[in-house]
């Protein structure tokens, strides 16, 4: 766990600067990362309280009060339910890309995806959605899916490389995302958070399910986002 970065840690850290995100939560790197980022925050406060009035230490408390709530508020904040994830017939276009263009590489592969569909007269049952199954340094690699009424008899295959598969399954939490996709990042920290508060053990397993049309990084985007969970 801590010598290899999961899904949400690798996300986050890549992501952040090209638009995207996270899965597998490195605990201790989150941790250490909120209390340096909170250091700043705090350092302004201290010259006040050292002053040699009586009355500054005390005004400082009712401010140290008010930051303690931020966190644990963050954390709930972003926390939808947990659910179980059914397995559904799909179509499935697998695919990789770097970090830089990541989101141009998800919205033209769900674009292809959804065409292949439509022109094998498939009916889809559901929005589609991208399914991370590896991180690293330089890049990711997953599966758009379009979620399928049922399997098609005799088509294994469909144009441009999509082939006839199956969703994930299992217990995953749920989270969302509603804005502009580069902002998502925040959206995984706050994720990170909460399953590092809760003490949950995840798997290298994420999805991100698509509630309007993905035209990009910079458009606005309703997401449903499935941690799943050991």
């Amino acid at each position: 766990m801590d010598e290899e970065p999961g899904l949400i840690d690798s996300l986050r850290t890549h992501w952040r600067s090209l638009a995207i995100f996270t899965l597998l939560v490195a605990t201790a790197a989150i941790v250490a990362e909120r209390r340096f980022a909170a250091g700043p925050e705090e350092g302004p406060e201290k010259p006040a309280a050292a002053a040699p009035e009586a009355a500054k230490p005390d005004a400082a408390a009712p401010q140290d009060e008010a930051a303690k709530p931020a966190t644990p508020d963050a954390a709930p904040a972003v926390a939808s339910e947990t659910v179980m994830v059914d397995a559904r017939p799909a179509a499935v276009l697998k695919g990789q890309g770097k970090w830089e263009g990541a989101a141009k590489t998800l919205s033209d592969a769900i674009k292809k995806l959804n065409a292949a569909v439509a022109k094998a007269g498939l009916t889809a049952n559901g929005r589609t959605i991208a399914v991370f199954t590896k991180t690293d340094d330089t890049g990711f690699t997953f599966e758009a899916m379009a979620p399928l009424s049922a399997a098609p008899e005799g088509k294994p295959k469909l144009a441009d490389g999509v082939e006839i598969g199956s969703s994930p399954s299992g217990k995953a939490m749920k989270f969302q995302h509603r804005g502009a996709y580069d902002e998502i990042d925040a959206t995984y920290e706050a994720i990170a958070a909460y399953l590092d508060e809760k003490g949950l053990d995840t798997k290298d397993l994420i999805i991100e399910e698509y509630l309007n049309d993905f035209k990009g990084e910079d458009a606005e985007v309703d997401v449903d986002i499935y941690v799943f969970v050991k």
